[in-house]
């Protein structure tokens, strides 16, 4: 099917297809609301997919213009070109697993060993899974006597989960094989594992519709999928969904629920006792509630249950509900508790502090023992024994890629286990500082810079700012080698922890929720005042991206201020803030957000940010704006990104470009091959220096 070319630049100078549209009026409590670009909605019917051929079409003419491109994306290769080795797992079969990637591979390979630096063979690739990388291995699930291993896959980005089943010594494949499974690992008990699945969706509707009822199941090693035993479903809210996990000695069995708050319902069932019902924990989804694992008859929970910041409690197997727990581990008012597991007969704790972590060692009556020493700001990920003293744990920043630590929980004694180096790149050349600037209403806000060792200040520097804001997410100093291309030719980029995320605990999460989703758009805009006004930069040299979440921050954020910035890239956005909730997972959200059938004044306040319907047509210059989504993210479906860039080709906004580069067979982002992923960086890595007018020395 051809599509028609109009010119939607006043301009002239680009010339965008013509997207589908209908008549389409939407009434919120007496208030009309156009929905022109409806049709895209229908993200497989013919009209939709020769607009997407149409777009992608005038976007790659417009990158390949670019005289840079092509030595951009040689530099990411390069950066990325290098071994990435993960932390050693000791499993249930005795012996260690862990993943690594030689460099260059789409996906990363699962190794094992007999001990944790031993010979290795290969356990399992996802790379001979497909032919373009596409199917990545989401999860591993080993059972408790070792014989038998679940692994779960996607395709092509999707969420939609399928399950299946090796015999972990011969690595033989066995016939069992789960679909149409979504969020869930396998929770394995005997000659079986719980799993967590919707009914099949309805066909040309997998990546678009609406999931309800989502159960749990359970799976006899052997028998066909249709034999599967529902054990636990809650027919009275269909937008509920359901994680399974079980404790280490299979006595308990555990359902976590989700999706009607900012925490978890928590239920559990004593798998000892023959015929035992189901206990509530909690029934009401306001806290976060988890089990970290039970030890001699009592559990060990973590929560944010009268304690914003998050503790630790116990509570006997027998009687869990909440009058019954105990104190183990108190709130902390200075950070937050993100992470508690069990190494031997410690106990080792993360906490978050200004948006950086640290770890602790506890006794399992709850009594200190130590802290472990870190570098610097960094990210922590611990792969534990609840057996064993032995323990590892990685450490990342901004400049530090992943190295591993062998830690001995009794002795304290902490040894470089492995560490990563990249060819050409020597992190002592830069440096990671924080600072904390005010907000709109005064409210001191963290964020991280990091840079080229001895860069004046002198209001010329290219900035790269990224932020989230959101769902009580944190964001840590991380590592990427993608983002050395911007460091090394002497970019800045600044993270920023915009209230509406975890750092520092449920108050500065709800500060940034539901009608205060204001407070992170003006928190975003703010730390690009705070670069300019400090002498760092100046507005024809501010890049700002922002994925999921994030990409709605940056809509919102371009409409509020288009005089700020001089490129923004809304990545996999929420753009549509009226109808979100009616797809896939997206009535998920609506804690964060609250929805716009709730009430006339929260309709109102999402009307007045949505980025689908403040985008200006008056005139008023806009930044360039290159919008990135793929065809199988079921995530935040790819209408939100159809409908935002077709309202923004069609307004006057000026003379800069305004793209759209769809992904094909990718998704919301996990598991993307490392193929697609330099590719997407190139793009926008060129897109942002060729509009600020800047050339990329080339290596």
């Amino acid at each position: 099917m051809a599509i028609s070319v109009a010119s939607c630049s006043k301009s002239g100078k680009i010339s965008y297809p013509q997207a589908p549209t209908d008549q389409t009026v939407d009434n919120y409590f007496g208030h009309e609301v156009a929905d022109p670009y409806r049709p895209l909605e229908n993200d497989t019917a013919a009209a939709t997919l020769a607009w997407v051929e149409a777009e992608n079409k005038v976007t790659q003419d417009y990158l390949s213009k670019i005289p840079f491109r092509n030595s951009v994306r040689k530099r990411i290769e390069q950066l990325n070109n290098y071994p990435k080795i993960g932390m050693p797992a000791k499993e249930y079969d005795g012996k260690y697993y862990f993943y690594k990637n030689d460099g260059l591979q789409n996906q990363a390979v699962l190794y094992r060993s007999d001990t944790p630096d031993g010979e290795a063979e290969v356990f399992l690739d996802p790379n001979s899974l497909s032919d373009d990388g596409t199917v990545a291995l989401t999860g591993v699930f080993q059972s408790h006597d070792g014989k038998y291993t679940a692994y779960t896959i996607s395709r092509s980005g999707s969420d939609w989960t399928e399950i299946y089943v090796m015999d972990t010594e011969s690595k033989q494949l066995l016939d069992d094989h789960i679909e149409w499974a979504k969020f869930t690992g396998a929770a394995w008990r005997g000659d079986g594992f719980y799993y967590s699945a919707y009914n099949k969706p309805e066909d040309g509707k997998e990546f678009s519709n609406a999931n309800e009822y989502h159960k749990v199941y359970f799976h006899k090693l052997g028998t066909p999928q249709s034999e599967d035993v529902v054990v636990y479903e809650n027919k009275n809210e269909p937008l509920h969904f359901h994680s399974v996990d079980i404790t280490s000695d299979e006595s308990t069995l555990i359902v976590m629920g989700g999706g009607a708050g900012n925490g978890n319902s928590l239920y559990v069932k004593d798998l000892k006792t023959p015929g035992a019902d189901w206990v509530t924990i909690e029934e009401s989804q306001d806290n976060e509630i988890s089990v970290i694992d039970s030890r001699n008859g009592k559990l060990y929970i973590y929560t944010s249950a009268d304690a914003p910041m998050n503790r630790i409690v116990t509570a006997d197997i027998k009687a869990p509900q909440r009058s019954n727990w105990k104190d183990l581990i108190p709130e902390n008012k200075e950070a937050v508790l993100v992470g508690a597991q069990f190494a031997g007969d410690k106990l080792i704790l993360t906490y978050d502090k200004d948006a950086s972590h640290h770890a602790y060692v506890y006794n399992v009556d709850g009594t200190p023992v130590r802290e472990i020493t870190l570098p610097t700001f960094g990210t922590l990920r611990f792969s534990t024994d609840p057996k064993s003293s032995e323990a590892f744990y990685s450490f990342s920043s901004f400049t530090y890629p992943s190295s591993i630590y062998r830690y001995d929980v009794n002795s304290g004694e902490s040894n470089l286990f492995r560490t990563t180096e990249l060819q050409g790149f020597n992190p002592d050349d830069y440096v990671t500082e924080q600072v904390f600037y005010p907000s709109a209403d005064g409210t001191k806000i963290p964020m991280f810079l990091t840079y080229k060792k001895g860069l004046e200040r002198n209001g010329s520097n290219p900035v790269y700012l990224y932020g989230y804001g959101g769902f009580n997410i944190t964001l840590n100093p991380s590592f990427s080698a993608n983002r050395l291309l911007w460091l090394e030719n002497g970019g800045i980029y600044a993270q920023t922890n915009l209230r509406g995320g975890g750092e520092y605990g449920e108050a500065w999460h709800l500060a940034g929720t539901k009608q205060q989703k204001l407070n992170v758009f003006n928190d975003f805009i703010a730390a690009a005042e705070y670069m300019i006004n400090e002498g760092w930069t100046n507005p024809d040299l501010i890049a700002i991206e922002g994925g999921s979440n994030g990409g709605l921050l940056v809509g919102a954020v371009t409409n509020m201020r288009p005089d700020l910035f001089k490129v923004a890239i809304p990545r996999v956005g929420v753009m549509d803030m009226m109808r979100y909730h009616l797809f896939t997972i997206g009535w998920n959200w609506a804690h964060d957000y609250g929805t716009s059938a709730d009430s006339p004044e929260m309709a109102e306040y999402l009307l007045a940010y949505s980025p689908v319907h403040t985008i200006k047509n008056d005139g008023t210059p806009y930044p360039a704006i290159m919008v990135t989504t793929a065809d199988h993210d079921d995530r935040v479906v790819p209408a939100h990104s159809f409908k935002y860039a077709a309202t923004l080709q069609a307004a006057d906004t000026g003379d800069q470009p305004k793209l759209i580069r769809i992904d094909s067979k990718a998704g919301h982002g996990a598991g993307k091959p490392i193929a697609k992923v330099i590719d997407e960086y190139a793009d926008i890595y060129s897109f942002i220096f060729h509009n600020m007018g800047l050339t990329p020395v080339e290596k």
